[in-house]
Order: C-alpha cells, then sequence, then structure tokens
C-alpha cells in the first residue's frame, strides 16, 4: 500500500508532547535506546526523533501493515521497525544486539485511522467486513471466530473483556443469527447487539462493548500487554523510563498493578532480626498519572478516555545483562 493511501485517514496522536516528556531526553540520555511499542502513524516516533541524539537509537513496533508502510516515509539511521507485536521485545532486541533500554513508550488501543477505515471492521458506525485484525497478514478474523466458537465462550469473552452485562442475550443472539446465515458484516454484528441490548447508557451505542471485547480477545491485546510491561522492565536501564497510555480501564488496571507491584515490597516482621542492608527494596519509582486537557480532548474528543502512567527503574533493581 502507497503512503498517499496511508495518509487518507488521519490521526492525532494523543498526549504527543506529554508522553514523549515523560521520557526525559536530556543531557546523556538523548544518545539512549528507546522503544516505541505502537508507531501507529508516527507522532511518537517522531518526536522522539527530533530530540534523540546523533548516537540515539529508536526502535518501533507495529502489527499494522499501514503504519509499517506509513513509517518507510522516515529517512533516519537512528530509526528502525519491526512489523510485530510489541509483545516480540525481547526477541527483537537480541536480534538487534541491544541489551538496556531508556525509556519504553506504549501507546495502547487504536488508531483513528483503524476506526475510521470501514474495510479494517473495527467500527460500527459504517459497514464493512467484520475483521477486526491488527495484522490482517495472520490470524483468524473476527467473522471467522464468530462462526466457529461455541456460544458460551463468546458469552466468556463479551462479558470479560466487554464488561458487558448483556454477554449472555448478545452470544445467544449470535448464535441464532450464525444459524441462519454467516455474521460478516459489522453491520450485521451491531443490529444483533442493538436488538439484544435492551439498555444502555446514554449516548452510548449498545455494540460498543461487544466490539471492544471481540477486537481485544481477536488481538490478544491484554496478554500481549502483560508480556511486553515484564520484558520492557527486565531491560530498561537504571533511570529508565516505562510510559504508559492506556485507552480502556482493563488495559489501565494492568498497567496500574504492575507500576504499583514494582514500587512497594512487602513489609518484613518487625519482630524479627533483619538488617537496614538486607530489607528489600522497590524496583521502580512512580511518576505520575496524567489525563489529557480539556483542550486537548475539545480538539480531539478520542483523547477523553486516555490515561498515562509513568515509572522509572530504580538502580538498585538491577537489569538484564
Amino acid at each position: 500500500m502507497n503512503v498517499e493511501a496511508v495518509q487518507q485517514y488521519q490521526h492525532k496522536t494523543v498526549l504527543l508532547e506529554e508522553a514523549v516528556n515523560a521520557l526525559a531526553l536530556e543531557g546523556a540520555r538523548v544518545d539512549g535506546t528507546y522503544v516505541d511499542g505502537t508507531f501507529g502513524r508516527g507522532g511518537h516516533s517522531r518526536k522522539i526523533l527530533q530530540q534523540l541524539g546523533e548516537k540515539g537509537r529508536l526502535l518501533a513496533f507495529d502489527k499494522d501493515t499501514q503504519a509499517i508502510a506509513n513509517a518507510a516515509s522516515i529517512d533516519d539511521a537512528r530509526f528502525d521497525i519491526a512489523h510485530d507485536s510489541f509483545a516480540t521485545l525481547a526477541d527483537a532486541l537480541a536480534a538487534r544486539g541491544i541489551g538496556q533500554l531508556d525509556g519504553v513508550l506504549l501507546d495502547l488501543g487504536i488508531s483513528s485511522p483503524q476506526v475510521d477505515d470501514a474495510a479494517r471492521g473495527f467500527s460500527f458506525r459504517a459497514d464493512g467486513p467484520l475483521d477486526m485484525r491488527m495484522d490482517t497478514t495472520r490470524g483468524m478474523s473476527a467473522a471467522e471466530w464468530l462462526a466457529t466458537e461455541t456460544e458460551q465462550k463468546i458469552e466468556k469473552v463479551i462479558r470479560e473483556y466487554g464488561e458487558e452485562r448483556f454477554a449472555f442475550q448478545i452470544a445467544k443472539a449470535i448464535a441464532a443469527r450464525r444459524a441462519v446465515e454467516p455474521i460478516s458484516s459489522t453491520r450485521q454484528l451491531a443490529e444483533i447487539v442493538a436488538h439484544a441490548v435492551k439498555t444502555r447508557e446514554k449516548g452510548k451505542d449498545p455494540a460498543t462493548r461487544t466490539f471492544q471485547a471481540i477486537r481485544i480477545f481477536i488481538n490478544q491485546e491484554l496478554e500481549e500487554l502483560e508480556i511486553v510491561l515484564q520484558e520492557a522492565f527486565r531491560h530498561l536501564a537504571p533511570h529508565g523510563r516505562l510510559v504508559v497510555i492506556s485507552f480502556h480501564s482493563l488495559e489501565d488496571r494492568i498497567v496500574k498493578q504492575f507500576m504499583a507491584g514494582k514500587a512497594v515490597v512487602p513489609q518484613p516482621d518487625r519482630r524479627l532480626p533483619i538488617r537496614a542492608v538486607d530489607l528489600p527494596q522497590p524496583e521502580m519509582k512512580l511518576l505520575g498519572r496524567i489525563k489529557p486537557s480539556a483542550e486537548e480532548i475539545a480538539a480531539n474528543p478520542r483523547a477523553r478516555s486516555a490515561v498515562m502512567r509513568v515509572a522509572e527503574r530504580l538502580p538498585a533493581s538491577g537489569t538484564v545483562q
């Protein structure tokens, strides 16, 4: 796909300044090695490259072939991109001879071009093939999954990943419809859900939670997030920054619990004779939680659900060799 086709759908990078500033590219750190976990349309990567020193290095990831095509427009020896999930971070670093990282930025969720392109099947607002894969070159589409999965598993996915209280009714309706005809378009699925969901929050489409749930499951988003958080931490150098932007509660909960778990240590029994030097030390320092400003939300309504969390690896915690 050519770059002109890729640029047909515009994307506004959420928390652009705040996220790159949180990486703290200053002093000796400007010549460090950084990771942009989701290239998207390159907003964060391009901003990082503007601040990166001549000896710096940036490795980006993206599963989307359109994002990879867009990245081809960056002619910079300091930049490299992997057409893969950020969950493959460890292998990608090993293949490039990279040991430690000075910062990792993860911008989770889906981009505006993915949502706005009906052919991708992510949105119920326009009819298109029911695909939902971030990487359309591999894996099972949403239509294929709905055609073959058990009603019970469909219910479980919609309930757990969509936090949908009508999951039973929706799964039952999907099973009934697919017995009559294949569910192959976004409009079909949206109509099925609309008939199954009796009430919904004001201003929210009945299909919102179901589409979210199926997308998260098809792309294994939560499982991959848990993997990359562990690998990012393992490869962070002392004082290396981990910056994560989440867009819904399931993602943010995982990020929050991971960072908090590294920032606190269990308190030993004070009655035991333990020297201060032997006490366990926290591995990360929490640096804050940031949400988009009212101005950014007004300019880009899709930013309203974003939450950015920042943490720094402490020197005493050790790093991968």
